[in-house]
């Protein structure tokens, strides 16, 4: 297991979840929701910064089939905006499926009532998915999921 601590990234249309790992590699915690948005690409930025983030996590929501749906290319897209944005830190994209049910689930379980869920089902469904990811990494001594490459195009940007 490599050492450093990594975020999690659950990206939703209005919200955007995020968690941490200790440095270890063993457990992850809950940070914050960031809304989605203007600055929100800086404030995982931020984030990451602050953590000392050896990789970001984002969420892949795929269907039970495997198919990507409108979810998936919305998350595609900000892992890829993102990587651009933290690079040299790495995005990973790893499958995340029923990782929000299975946050809904752990909060009803622990007594907070659907009304409050909201505020935290984001940050508990990054937990899940980061924790998810670090299993993974555990079990088979290889980073979790697929990079992200942020794009290179042929132009030096002096168009923009």
């Amino acid at each position: 297991m490599r050492f450093g601590a990594r975020l999690g990234v659950d990206v939703g249309s209005v919200r955007i979840g995020v968690a941490r790992s200790d440095p270890s590699g063993m457990l992850a915690t809950p940070v914050e929701t960031v809304r989605r948005g203007a600055g929100d690409l800086d404030r995982i930025a931020v984030l990451a910064d602050e953590h000392a983030a050896i990789e970001v996590i984002v969420g892949l929501p795929t269907s039970l089939s495997g198919r990507e749906g409108q979810a998936a290319a919305l998350a595609r897209s900000f892992a890829a905006d993102l990587a651009v944005r933290l690079a040299p830190v790495p995005v990973r994209l790893f499958d995340e499926r029923l990782t929000t049910v299975a946050a809904q689930q752990g909060l009803r379980a622990s007594g907070v009532k659907a009304k409050k869920q909201r505020s935290v089902v984001d940050q508990a469904a990054a937990v899940v998915l980061l924790q998810d990811a670090l299993d993974a990494e555990r079990a088979t001594d290889r980073p979790p999921g697929r990079p992200v490459d942020p794009p290179t195009g042929a132009d030096d940007g002096a168009a923009r």
